[in-house]
């Protein structure tokens, strides 16, 4: 059986978790230091569906900003996907991801996404709402709570993105 290769991105803004996430789903580790991503960094991982079809995702975990360049707009090239990235403690990066998804489709078109709102375990932090999120989700956008630190939904957010790129 043949394993199907997706080029995903990782996008948000700086400081949200997309290094981390990563790290987890790859890895299953986190570290509490923070380290600034630079261009961009790529990780591979087999990921098995539930109907025990593989895909194989390229995972670009790109540089955070809040509005891409083009340099950052050229790493989405060949994208099947992308993650966006929110910190859920801090409202501003979920205007951010707003923008970034904006960007996205119009550098590479309308592709499946899921918004991770991360540190989901700094919960008594949190600034976005549920009206804000069930605007989203009225609208059709699939959005998880997640956790980097504690793995919470990491691999059911990577999961969820395989199934609607594999609809």
């Amino acid at each position: 059986m043949a394993i199907l290769q997706k080029k995903i991105c990782m996008i948000g803004d700086f400081s949200v978790g997309k290094t981390s996430l990563v790290a987890r789903f790859v890895r299953q580790t986190f570290s509490d230091k923070y380290l600034t991503t630079v261009g961009v960094k790529i990780d591979t991982k087999l990921l098995t569906l539930p109907d025990g079809n593989q895909i194989k995702f390229i995972l670009w975990d790109i540089a955070g900003s809040e509005s891409l360049t083009t340099a950052t707009t050229s790493y989405l090239r060949g994208s099947a996907g992308f993650l966006l990235v929110v910190d859920g403690t801090r409202r501003p990066t979920w205007d951010s991801a707003l923008n970034l998804r904006q960007t996205v489709l119009k550098q590479i078109g309308d592709k499946p996404f899921v918004i991770l709102l991360n540190k989901a375990d700094l919960k008594e932090q949190w600034e976005i709402t549920e009206e804000l999120m069930e605007e989203k989700t009225k609208q059709g956008w699939k959005l998880l709570l997640t956790s980097a630190k504690n793995g919470m939904n990491v691999e059911q957010a990577f999961l969820e993105l395989a199934l609607l790129m594999t609809k």
